[in-house]
């Protein structure tokens, strides 16, 4: 469910995990040529496809967490370009808008198991 409460829709999974693929590869085979940006390095967890599939919110997060913020402006600054390479792997009626977002989920599962560490001691 999303915040509104609505369900996500077989079609919302389906078009976000076909991104989340593309561009995986994209940036594994560093086909989006992005100045001071070594794209090898940035992992794609998920994508999140809006009702209207228009938009994707796609979480990334480079290796190791490092620069985690200049990365993911490079990306947004240059998302016309990794949108343009996309838009040649998938074939899809509308193209969504890619927002890119730094993926938080590792850094609070990481507080969630020191919490329990401290009181298991």
């Amino acid at each position: 469910m999303n915040k509104l409460g609505k369900p996500v829709t077989q079609r919302q999974l389906k078009v976000g995990e076909m991104i989340k693929q593309a561009l995986g590869m994209i940036f594994l085979r560093d086909e989006a040529k992005l100045p001071n940006l070594e794209t090898r390095e940035i992992t794609v967890t998920e994508v999140r496809m809006s009702r209207d599939l228009k938009t994707a919110k796609t979480f990334v997060l480079p290796l190791g967490g490092k620069n985690a913020q200049e990365v993911i402006d490079k990306l947004k600054e240059f998302s016309f370009v990794v949108r343009k390479v996309l838009s040649k792997k998938i074939t899809i009626k509308f193209l969504p808008k890619l927002l890119f977002v730094k993926d938080e989920s590792f850094d609070y599962a990481a507080k969630i198991e020191n919490l329990i560490k401290q009181t298991h001691k």
